[in-house]
């Protein structure tokens, strides 16, 4: 029998009824995201919508978007056809991430400069994205934490379930080390010093999202090692103590250390000179993570060299300063 071919325009992600059992990869993962991955390449807002509208069941019945599955529950997927405007974008594999450590559970890659972590917010894919489509026969990737576009460095991806929890678990607790290298415009005075100030996430007029220093905010804690200064600038080590949106960005941009190259909360004017001196991006670095496994308890300490671009552009600070 010929099938209808979908208008133009719309592509079809499944043309039957779909019943899915879980299995141990999934459980404890929320429905709304077990479905954006179930059906790659669907807009979020269709995923919230089938869930709203009940077409999406559990064992029979209707669930929230936060439910959390366990394995060999049921999940019912309706059939589903989706506007693309045109040919859906392909993820494409690209060149393969440098990997600084792996084994069945765990994935460390040492994420670029200038790539998001996944897709959304007018990027179309991601690091993770990019992952899955590089390793197809991977029965769970997800990640275990979240780095800035502009950030490179050590990102962590679980290729277990009970990993990722964990991971989660641990972070929450403060167990996972987590140490970034920047250049700060400034003269750092202390070798050591904590940083203390409350973060508040807001919205900006145009809807870009912001974070400032204000009372009220979420407690906020990172840790500053000065590594050297190199005439105006300062190159530290941050360890973050909590893992607040723009950390480090905004308690030292507050402090009266704005990174250099920070397009959101540094000193712009400063940014367009050293652009032309050759810092074509923001200077923060994630260089090391310390951890216990989350499955073995073997302890981890892994690293990730400062980025080419940055290595260069500091060398040469260095030699002018």
């Amino acid at each position: 029998m010929r099938r209808e071919a979908p208008p133009v325009g719309e592509r079809v992600v499944a043309r039957q009824v779909r019943r899915e059992t879980i299995d141990e990869a999934s459980d404890g993962q929320r429905i709304d995201n077990y479905l954006a991955k179930m059906c790659k390449g669907v807009p979020k807002s269709h995923v919230y919508r089938i869930l709203r509208s009940g077409e999406v069941r559990v064992n029979g019945g209707r669930v929230a978007p936060t439910y959390k599955l366990r394995q060999g529950d049921e999940v019912r997927i309706p059939p589903m056809r989706v506007s693309t405007g045109g040919q859906a974008a392909a993820v494409p594999s690209g060149k393969p991430l440098p990997v600084v450590y792996e084994d069945d559970a765990l994935l460390v890659v040492d994420k670029p400069a200038g790539k998001a972590v996944h897709g959304g917010s007018g990027v179309s894919f991601g690091v993770i994205e990019q992952l899955r489509s590089q390793r197809p026969e991977a029965r769970m990737l997800e990640l275990a934490h979240r780095l800035d576009r502009e950030t490179s460095g050590l990102l962590i991806v679980a290729k277990k379930r009970a990993a990722l929890k964990a991971l989660h678990d641990m972070m929450r607790a403060g167990k996972v080390e987590k140490h970034y290298l920047t250049l700060v415009h400034g003269k750092w005075q202390n070798p050591l010093q904590h940083v203390k100030l409350s973060l508040h996430k807001y919205l900006t007029e145009d809807g870009e999202r912001r974070v400032r220093v204000a009372d009220g905010g979420k407690p906020s804690h990172s840790i500053v090692r000065l590594q050297k200064r190199c005439g105006d600038y300062s190159l530290l080590d941050v360890e973050l103590k909590t893992g607040r949106t723009h950390q480090i960005r905004v308690h030292l941009a507050h402090l009266g250390f704005p990174l250099c190259g920070d397009d959101k909360y540094g000193d712009f004017a400063l940014n367009k000179r050293l652009e032309g001196e050759g810092l074509k991006r923001m200077f923060l670095h994630a260089e090391q993570l310390v951890f216990d496994h989350p499955l073995t308890g073997e302890r981890l300490a892994l690293h990730a060299p400062l980025a080419p671009e940055l290595k260069m552009f500091l060398e040469r600070l260095e030699h002018g300063a």
